[in-house]
């Protein structure tokens, strides 16, 4: 980021805290009995740091896929279940002993799952993972993928809790050698069977998934990591070869362009563990800025996106915005005011790409750290119009519909509500997790100044040619 953008960013921050909009203090109320954005923020924080304590195993560490409908459990959801349990503990919630045996239990179960290359009986394979995992064996569910970008996800939760847990306590060392043996066990070279970059997972079945990792998104992560291992690393050109790609996702003009991704996660998941702040490979610091500067713009598009509200969906605008990959009412098609719409059920979502005026609160919410100008305003709005129909016990629901606000639909998920629309009745672990640490990277940095001194990621910035910052202070 230049010199400039760092500093407005700084001014931003400290805003926001020395005004007390990230406080846990009493709780204030505006007319109506609506909470004001201060202390819903850290209301926020708090419920859906509850979403992962409560529903995860405490034997296993397995974390759901999703919540109250039942499921499979998501390896994904474990790596942000284990990166909120030391945020647990900053914040009183949770003390150092219990975050410990839980996250303890989480990587002895990880560390002991069964590998192999069956189509059952089986969690992972080379070191990987597959994506869901069924809740009592922690096996391969139905015929989910060994995932690359969800393993990335887990071993990042795994990664950050080796760092955190760094006194002399018997159990700490543990993680701390567990996490170890996780991470390098992970044959990141193997997995790349066209050689210039990561695929996007295998089936025993079938073998390599045909796609791989090869435009911008939130694998940014996922190479830094197959980077920085001491013991199966890619070669660091993959880098450059990867980010050549990103000239074609390049968008916009002057102070506003940058690399487009649709959805919003994939500006949000690397930035929850690494901090991008002033630090720059060759594509970026060709643009003369830096990811974080680039997620900023991004989410910032996201809000005029909601603006112009090119779609003519209703409840978008400048307050309340935000598309991501989410629940959605279902697959059908509907006549609406003389209008065809078209829903989706589960799907990504982005500025143009199946936009069916379905609003996901993450992806405002767990982008507060990029711009708390708008998010907390808009983490705000959401909950005074919507209210109690959409904020439950933990926190915000996945998704809303306002457009989609009579009749009966052939639903897949959720219900329609009067006066809201529809709106969903579960919430997810990925899409909880940004939320959690994305407002303790803006309160605090706790995940981001914890990483920023790992070896591990240090070695795969390092290799992916990354200077400046933090990286070179030491």
């Amino acid at each position: 980021m230049d010199e400039f953008d760092s500093a407005a960013f700084g001014l931003n921050r400290r805003h926001f805290l020395s005004t007390g909009a990230l406080a846990l203090g009493g709780c204030a109320t505006t007319r109506g009995g609506t909470r004001d954005a201060p202390d819903l923020v850290g209301d926020l924080q708090e419920r859906t740091f509850r979403y992962f304590w409560d529903t995860t195993d405490p034997l296993t560490g397995l974390a759901p896929d999703r919540w109250p409908t039942p499921s499979f459990a998501s390896i994904a959801a474990v790596g942000f279940a284990l990166t909120s349990y030391p945020i647990g503990v900053a914040h009183g919630w949770i003390d150092r002993a219990q975050a410990r045996a839980r996250t303890l239990a989480t990587l002895e179960f990880f560390a002991a799952a069964p590998q192999g290359d069956a189509a059952t009986g089986m969690s992972g394979y080379k070191g990987f993972f597959y994506h869901f995992l069924g809740t009592t064996k922690g096996q391969r569910f139905a015929r989910s993928e060994l995932s690359t970008i969800d393993t990335a996800l887990l071993l990042a939760g795994v990664l950050f809790a080796q760092a955190w847990f760094d006194e002399d306590h018997p159990d700490e060392i543990r993680i701390r050698e567990l996490a170890d043996k996780l991470y390098f066990a992970v044959e990141w070279d193997w997995i790349t069977p066209r050689l210039r970059y990561l695929a996007m997972g295998w089936h025993p079945e079938s073998g390599f998934i045909a796609d791989d990792w090869n435009i911008y998104n939130e694998s940014m992560l996922l190479y830094v990591l197959a980077l920085g291992s001491p013991t199966h690393p890619i070669p660091a050109e993959r880098w450059d070869m990867w980010t050549e790609t990103f000239e074609k996702a390049w968008t916009g003009e002057g102070n506003q362009a940058y690399a487009h991704f649709p959805p919003m996660f994939g500006h949000q998941y690397s930035h929850v563990w690494i901090d991008f702040r002033g630090i720059r490979d060759r594509f970026i610091g060709a643009k003369k800025i830096d990811y974080f500067e680039n997620s900023i713009r991004a989410t910032r598009a996201q809000r005029a996106y909601a603006i112009a509200n090119p779609g003519g969906w209703k409840g978008y605008d400048g307050e309340v915005w935000g598309l991501t990959a989410c629940d959605g009412p279902g697959d059908f098609s509907l006549d609406i005011a003389g209008r065809k719409r078209n829903f989706f059920s589960y799907s990504a979502r982005g500025p143009g790409d199946r936009d069916d005026g379905t609003i996901a609160p993450t992806a405002a919410a767990g982008s507060i750290a990029f711009t708390p100008d708008i998010c907390i305003p808009a983490i705000e709005a959401m909950h005074r119009r919507y209210g109690p129909d959409i904020y439950g016990k933990y926190g915000f629901l996945d998704a809303f519909n306002p457009t989609l606000s009579e009749g009966s639909p052939p639903l897949k998920h959720g219900k329609i509500v009067p006066g809201t629309g529809w709106v969903d009745n579960d919430y997810i672990g990925i899409d909880q997790g940004p939320i959690v640490a994305g407002i303790e990277n803006l309160r605090s940095g706790l995940i981001w100044k914890t990483m920023r001194r790992h070896p591990h990621i240090r070695r795969g910035l390092e290799r992916a040619g990354f200077r400046g910052g933090w990286l070179d202070r030491g």
